[in-house]
């Protein structure tokens, strides 16, 4: 149990047995009334979002988070592997819990894996990844001049834009929460 005044983003709270974690919040102290606590929290399993008030000072339900660095080793079509480092324990991830993230997934490469009383909740990949571009078309020359994108697949499978003078073959540095290209990596 914690105070509504402990709420901090990335908290997750046991609401009516269902697990949210808080996104957003707010304290407000208005001229006249109590003091209360304005908050958007995001479902844990479905992703939908809503917004919710508490008085200040009220307890809520606070729920045990575990979450852990572990190794994607590979799919089988329905589930993906995770192995934790230090205990080398493999455990199976439903494809539905990766979600979006899967496109940004390399063998081998690091995630955070969070789990509540040991069922895997979801999974937090770094903010940015380094992939290789399988296939793009050759940008025209005339074209470069423009700041144009066009289409590129990435060795995950990914779909993204970048701008025209990336080749096929290329590494390139990836932002994870939305599939924006940030730049080439030297190799």
């Amino acid at each position: 149990m914690a105070s509504t005044n402990d709420l901090k983003n990335g908290l997750v709270l046991n609401i009516e047995g269902q697990l949210w974690t808080v996104t957003e919040f707010q304290h407000v102290k208005p001229g006249k009334g109590p003091a209360f606590v304005r908050t958007k929290l995001k479902h844990v399993m479905t992703g939908k979002v809503v917004d919710k008030t508490f008085n200040a000072g009220v307890k809520v339900d606070t729920a045990t988070v575990d979450r852990r660095e572990m190794t994607y080793l590979y799919n089988d079509s329905s589930e993906f592997v995770f192995m934790d480092g230090d205990t080398f324990e493999q455990i199976s991830i439903a494809a539905e819990v990766v979600a979006e993230q899967a496109r940004f997934l390399l063998e081998n490469g690091t995630a955070v894996v969070s789990s509540h009383e040991g069922v895997p909740l979801f999974i937090e990949l770094p903010t940015s990844v380094e992939l290789v571009i399988e296939h793009t078309d050759p940008g025209l020359q005339g074209d470069r001049s423009t700041g144009g994108t066009k289409p590129a697949k990435l060795e995950t499978g990914a779909e993204i834009q970048v701008p025209l003078f990336v080749t096929t073959g290329e590494k390139v540095k990836v932002d994870t929460r939305d599939g924006r290209y940030l730049g080439r990596v030297s190799s």
